[in-house]
């Protein structure tokens, strides 16, 4: 539910420790993780409330466990909003550990 015309991108800032998701070149928000032996824990997500209702962190955290699981690691979800989306798609099920 972006706007008309605007394009997000997710990408992984490894400098960072987390996944930015940006709005025509704009950082709108962002989910943090620490990798831990085989695991990828995810334990904040934000939107700017400027982009609050677009869709975005719903988008931003389906690519950060879509990354994950093609890096080779397990989702632990620390953040309530990942952990409520994983409750959504189970499709993660497999590689998703307990907080």
């Amino acid at each position: 539910m972006t706007q008309p015309g605007t394009t997000p991108t997710v990408e992984r800032n490894d400098a960072r420790h987390r996944y930015e998701i940006l709005l025509d070149g704009t950082l709108a928000g962002f989910t943090a993780y620490r990798d831990r032996d085989g695991q990828r824990v995810f334990h904040h997500t934000e939107i700017d409330d400027a982009f609050a209702g677009q869709g975005l962190a719903s988008l931003l955290v389906q690519q950060a466990l879509t990354d994950t699981r093609t890096a080779g690691k397990r989702i632990v979800p620390v953040c309530p909003y990942v952990a409520k989306y994983l409750q959504r798609h189970d499709e993660f099920d497999d590689i998703t550990d307990p907080a």
